[in-house]
């Protein structure tokens, strides 16, 4: 078999290679996520400020909250680097070790939300149909406990990232985000035991507890909406964070856990067997990688919706800010429009003044 260098996606560098396909989606997506996941979670982060600023703590959902744009951040703070990689056309100069940091962030930011969006549709789930226990669990130092148990257990599952660093391939150029050429098929076996235990713990588990979580919030937010009160905020916010986390469960996770699996199997069947008579297969599940790679990378883009229409308070934020922003705009609007007539009233003649100041030889009007 062509022992060429095989790609993120399994791309190779010489047999049915997509290379032109991941050098035209790549960038563009990945610099459009980040910004747009920069500017909402800077957004969001300021919220956060405010509110530790006022209270000097945070309730259990905020925590939960600040956790998830912790992690956001750390992801789109990195694709710039993603991207300038498939610009310059698979070429890293970044060294090996930032490399072996990128692999490890988007894998921590990956299973970092889903547990976050796990606890909070149970946090949610408890407030609906248990609202005594739920007062009870209103405790920082439980809140604080649960969000280091998560970024212990997605750090620590996600150290084999670490081990995927840059590689040389035949023209001399450094590689990263790759499978390793040299990786033999028993490794190869490895990589798909350790995937099904992955998808199993960090996607099918989790989307269970949320399903079964989301399956008694909306029997009993139906119950609930027949009475009148103060029982309607409530509905309305748990329906908007059952909409938000599936929606970015079903756009962003699934597609890729489903296609990674497949991935996998198939670039397992390349190297045991090669590729047939047809690329058409392999490149098919190749360019669907690239596409649900970018699906799951744009989750950092998602998450601020759950901030405004769940978050407490951060409506009124937003809100605030923006009339604040406008009413300054009004302000500096109708002084530009009071100056001249100020001048007048103060005895003074602006337009005569401006022509001396334009005319050859004008003196000073103050001299």
């Amino acid at each position: 078999m062509n022992k060429s260098v095989i790609m993120e996606d399994g791309n190779l560098s010489s047999n049915c290679s997509i290379s032109m396909f991941k050098h035209r989606v790549y960038p563009p997506t990945y610099l459009v996520i980040f910004l747009l996941g920069l500017i909402f979670n800077l957004v969001s982060l300021c919220f956060f400020v405010s509110v530790w600023r006022s209270k000097k703590r945070f309730t259990p959902v905020n925590l939960y909250m600040v956790n998830l744009l912790v992690s956001d951040l750390m992801l789109v703070c990195s694709l710039p680097l993603r991207a300038f990689y498939y610009f310059m056309e698979s070429s890293w100069v970044f060294g090996d070790i930032a490399c072996r940091v990128m692999s490890y962030i988007f894998y921590i930011n990956m299973y970092g939300s889903i547990y976050f969006l796990t606890v909070l549709s149970v946090v949610r789930f408890v407030a609906i149909t248990q609202p005594y226990r739920y007062m009870s669990m209103q405790r920082s130092r439980n809140a604080w406990l649960v969000c280091i148990l998560v970024w212990l257990l997605v750090s620590l599952a996600s150290i084999p990232m670490l081990t995927s660093g840059t590689v040389i391939d035949a023209s001399g150029r450094t590689r990263c985000l790759e499978l390793n050429p040299e990786y033999k098929l028993i490794h190869n076996r490895t990589l798909i035991i350790a995937n099904h235990a992955t998808l199993l713990l960090g996607f099918i588990v989790p989307f269970a507890v949320i399903s079964v979580c989301y399956v008694f919030v909306v029997r009993s937010l139906l119950k609930l909406r027949k009475v009148e009160g103060r029982t309607k905020p409530n509905y309305k916010k748990s329906m908007s964070l059952v909409v938000i986390v599936l929606t970015i469960f079903l756009v962003c996770f699934l597609p890729y856990h489903v296609m990674r699996t497949i991935f996998l199997e198939a670039e397992m069947q390349v190297r045991d067997k090669g590729y047939g008579d047809s690329c058409r297969y392999i490149e098919r599940v190749r360019k669907a990688a690239v596409i649900t790679l970018c699906l799951a990378a744009g989750n950092s883009c998602l998450d601020p919706l759950l901030y405004f229409f769940v978050g407490e308070n951060f409506r009124v934020f937003c809100q605030g800010a923006y009339k604040e922003m406008e009413a300054k705009s009004l302000a500096k609007t109708e002084g530009k429009r009071k100056s001249p007539t100020s001048e007048i009233k103060e005895g003074t003649r602006p337009t005569t003044e401006l022509q001396e100041l334009n005319a050859p030889n004008s003196s000073s009007p103050d001299s």
